[in-house]
């Protein structure tokens, strides 16, 4: 979506007297979408005109029940998203009523340790927003102007609404301290998986990336990895010969699995590092003597910064990230039971909802 379509987003529903609609996840794996009330911004905050929603990892863990514990039922979830602004606080500057915008979704307390130490966005009371609080599958969704991140002109809102999963992957790669000339190996190939490698491979290293999905190891292909079948391959041999014998740089676990977690460490050089990105919801093994023989470096690596938002934003608007690609299909917000549906179903790169209906029918890429 391109700048002149912006107003059109701005001014959808405008003209129209229809209610305002939101999706919510009301608990056993089902979406409902319904009328939404909207809420005028407080003096510090903005209203956005949601374009586009992605649908992510987390999100499925959310349908599927894994943190009913967490989510306030019935909840409007999502986080991955572009919009516009609509209306701002009496004391917000900075931000003009049709700007492009997507959302940083982190709001932290300021006096816990973490943040005390300027680990605001671990705060030990985080909430995150689509998760611990309303999120983005809503018309207008009203947050904190703090949290709101500025667009260029002319960056597409859908290309836009990968920001958020792009971050993660900046911030990935940022945490591993990967240099130009360096490898590094990606265990699993799904969307931050893709978006590691070829934030890696913007970064000036070689990546090799293991996934059993073919399609998937296409993709990453066509973006300059080199790629590897887990299960039909030799992936510690392949890495050794594409590194005299060394090993890799760094190693980024992000399939989440008991397997590929105590795989992890068998692939880095002496003194390398080892990152964990996927979510481990329960304990699994890991080669400590690995660990301790080769002096590696374990980094858990968890959501982002800002700079990493604006970075993500940079790379976008480079066209440095294959955005098109990546985006497998675009739903309207009526069929967003069916976008889930299929993401747990097959495996699909990255799923939009098209929360206006400013397209006039999904598309399939």
């Amino acid at each position: 979506m391109q700048q002149n379509q912006v107003s059109r987003v701005t001014h959808h529903r405008l003209e129209e007297e229809t209610a305002l609609r939101a999706a919510r996840y009301t608990g056993e794996g089902r979406i409902e979408v319904g009328e939404a009330e909207p809420r005028t911004p407080a003096a510090d905050e903005v209203t956005i005109r949601v374009a586009y929603n992605g649908i992510c990892g987390t999100d499925l863990h959310i349908v599927q029940g894994h943190m009913d514990a967490r989510v306030a039922m019935p909840a409007v979830i999502g986080h991955e998203m572009s919009g516009v602004v609509e209306q701002v606080g009496a004391e917000v500057t900075g931000l003009a009523t049709g700007a492009p915008v997507t959302v940083m979704p982190l709001r932290w307390c300021g006096e816990c340790a973490s943040c005390l130490a300027g680990h605001q966005h671990i705060c030990q009371r985080l909430d995150f927003v689509g998760i611990d609080s309303p999120g983005a599958l809503q018309e207008l969704w009203t947050v904190p102007a703090s949290l709101v991140v500025p667009l260029p002109a002319g960056l597409s809102l859908q290309h836009a609404a990968l920001v958020e999963p792009l971050a993660v992957a900046v911030h990935d790669v940022r945490r591993s301290r990967l240099r130009e000339g360096e490898t590094a190996v990606v265990i699993g190939g799904g969307p931050i998986g893709q978006l590691i490698a070829v934030v890696a491979r913007a970064t000036g290293a070689a990546v090799i990336l293991a996934e059993p999905d073919a399609e998937r190891r296409a993709f990453a292909a066509a973006q300059g990895a080199t790629v590897v079948d887990p299960i039909a391959e030799d992936l510690a041999g392949i890495v050794e010969a594409q590194t005299a014998g060394a090993g890799a740089d760094v190693v980024f676990e992000v399939a989440g699995t008991r397997g590929t977690a105590l795989d992890a460490t068998r692939h880095a050089r002496t003194r390398g590092r080892v990152v964990f990105v996927a979510i481990h919801p329960e304990p699994v093994p890991v080669d400590l003597h690995r660990i301790f023989w080769r002096e590696l470096e374990v980094l858990g690596a968890r959501v982002y910064e800002r700079e990493d938002f604006e970075r993500a934003v940079a790379l976008l608007a480079e066209d440095a990230v294959p955005a098109d690609a990546l985006i497998t299909r675009v739903v309207q917000l009526d069929e967003t039971q069916t976008a889930f549906d299929a993401l747990l179903s097959a495996a699909a790169m990255k799923i939009l909802v098209d929360v206006q209906g400013a397209d006039e029918q999904g598309a399939e890429r």
